[in-house]
């Protein structure tokens, strides 16, 4: 993700998410956190979904992955996250997390199909109305040394 494509990823986040981050809030993750890792998946020129992640020691947070509502229906989120998964495990992160809405089936259906497991609940996590996050890991596969770009 470049800083030209966050319009394209605002518009996404206001289509996907009850509670959007803003454009400054992608910015400082480009521009100042070095944890921060993210990615577009660009379809004929056009934005079609992005994800990010944070990466600190061995551990992977998801922090945010959405595909465009015009693109949705062709698994484009799960090649997506796996993508994300396999960069993680690239960059030496041997498992991964992420919180999703407990009402939000789909999601929790994705990422338990790329071996994603439920493990615990944060009670009230989301802001705009309390609901609670189920907390999901997964272990990922182990760096290959001798590859590079599978």
């Amino acid at each position: 993700m470049q800083m030209e494509d966050i319009p394209f990823i605002c518009e996404i986040e206001q289509e996907a998410f009850t509670t959007p981050w803003t454009k400054g809030a992608f910015e400082n993750e480009l521009t100042n956190n070095q944890f921060a890792h993210y990615m577009i998946m660009d379809s004929g020129g056009e934005v079609a979904g992005y994800g990010g992640m944070w990466l600190i020691m061995e551990e992977a947070h998801v922090t945010n992955i959405a595909v465009r509502d015009s693109f949705r229906g062709r698994k484009l989120g799960e090649r997506l996250m796996r993508e994300l998964m396999k960069t993680a495990a690239f960059l030496g992160a041997i498992r991964m997390t992420l919180e999703v809405r407990a009402s939000n089936y789909v999601a929790q259906n994705l990422y338990e199909k790329v071996g994603f497991r439920s493990v615990g609940v944060r009670r009230g996590y989301y802001t705009d109305n309390r609901e609670d996050a189920v907390i999901m890991w997964a272990d990922l596969p182990k760096r290959r040394k001798d590859s590079l770009g599978d």
